[in-house]
């Protein structure tokens, strides 16, 4: 019998093709935001959304309308999606307006299939996956997480249920870069085991709610259209 049959080629390109569709929304930016703290320790506490930032010297100039386009059909995507008139509308605009392809149910479709990918690769340990998700500072925090549970012998044990909830809750231009902070509510069930096995943090036979918020971010000078996971906290 062969190493692989049909129905492991087929899942082998399936996993090719979801990882390409991913990096076309979230991707490859460098971060200089601080880095979370272990997202799965019971003792997490919160993390500041927004590092500080030194100032630019860059003005980004609105996206000019097409000819007979109103304000109402430029905005029309976002307008959808976020109360005219709120600050998260704004926000919303103000991103459109610095980069003419962004669409915020878009982002939100992508940034889902982000969360839980970098929550599976955090647990599996997988270094490669997160790299390619995370801005640099927010790789280090995760990798010290892992490199000290490998330390120790310990693994995770998880599974993803699913995503109840992915809200957007601001967004805003800081120079150049596009910031957009997202409430996700998931379901997981996760337990760590030491090098014995036995359980010492969670429940492998429990479904935990999870309540997060995370920021993601791109430079919209850059041709590279794929965001970044720049920050993380636990809602408390």
């Amino acid at each position: 019998m062969g190493f692989f049959d049909f129905g492991t080629i087929f899942f082998l390109i399936a996993a090719v093709v979801i990882f390409f569709q991913l990096r076309n929304v979230l991707g490859r930016r460098t971060g200089n935001e601080r880095p979370p703290f272990d997202p799965y320790s019971a003792s997490r506490t919160r993390e500041a959304a927004d590092a500080a930032q030194k100032p630019e010297n860059v003005v980004s100039l609105p996206r000019k309308r097409m000819p007979g386009e109103t304000a109402a059909e430029t905005y029309a995507d976002i307008d959808a999606f976020a109360k005219p008139d709120t600050d998260l509308n704004k926000g919303l605009r103000t991103i459109k307006d610095n980069d003419a392809s962004f669409e915020p149910k878009t982002f939100v479709d992508g940034a889902k299939m982000a969360y839980e990918m970098i929550v599976m690769a955090y647990a599996d340990g997988d270094r490669k996956t997160l790299k390619n998700l995370l801005s640099r500072e927010v790789y280090d925090g995760f990798v010290a997480a892992i490199g000290e549970r490998e330390a120790k012998s310990e693994k995770i044990q998880s599974s993803f249920v699913g995503i109840d909830k992915a809200d957007i809750v601001s967004a805003e231009m800081k120079g150049s870069e596009a910031h957009i902070t997202l409430r996700v509510v998931s379901e997981l069930i996760s337990a760590t085991r030491d090098k014995a096995g036995a359980v010492i943090d969670g429940d492998p036979e429990t479904v935990a709610e999870v309540k997060d918020v995370w920021t993601f971010a791109r430079d919209t000078r850059s041709r590279d259209p794929n965001w970044k996971l720049v920050a993380t906290e636990e809602e408390d």
